[in-house]
C-alpha cells in the first residue's frame, strides 16, 4: 500500500472537470485508489463521491493506492494532482 497527500492549489477546488479526469486515470489501473478528507474515504472511481467531499481549494487529500500496480499507479496520481489540481 502506498499513500501521498496533497493540498488541493485549483481555486475552484476539486471540481467536476478535474474530477471526471481522475476518475478517467483511476480506472486505468488494478489497484484499489481511495482519497480521504476529514475521515470520509471514497473510491477514486466514483464521480459522485469525489463530488460529495466537495473538496475545496487549500484543503489536503490523502490518496492511498492498494494492489498488483501500486507502484505505477501512485507514481501517475502524483503527477495527475501535481499537473491538474
Amino acid at each position: 500500500m502506498k499513500t501521498f497527500t496533497f493540498t488541493i492549489n485549483d481555486e475552484l477546488g476539486l471540481h467536476a472537470r478535474p474530477a471526471g479526469e481522475l476518475v478517467k486515470k483511476a480506472k486505468e489501473f488494478k489497484s484499489e485508489i481511495t482519497l480521504e478528507k476529514e475521515g470520509k474515504t471514497v473510491n477514486a472511481t466514483k464521480l459522485f463521491g469525489i463530488m460529495g467531499m466537495n473538496v475545496k481549494h487549500g484543503e489536503t487529500v490523502k490518496i492511498t493506492v492498494d494492489g498488483d500496480d501500486e507502484d505505477t499507479a501512485v507514481q501517475a496520481m502524483e503527477k495527475f494532482f501535481a499537473e491538474n489540481l
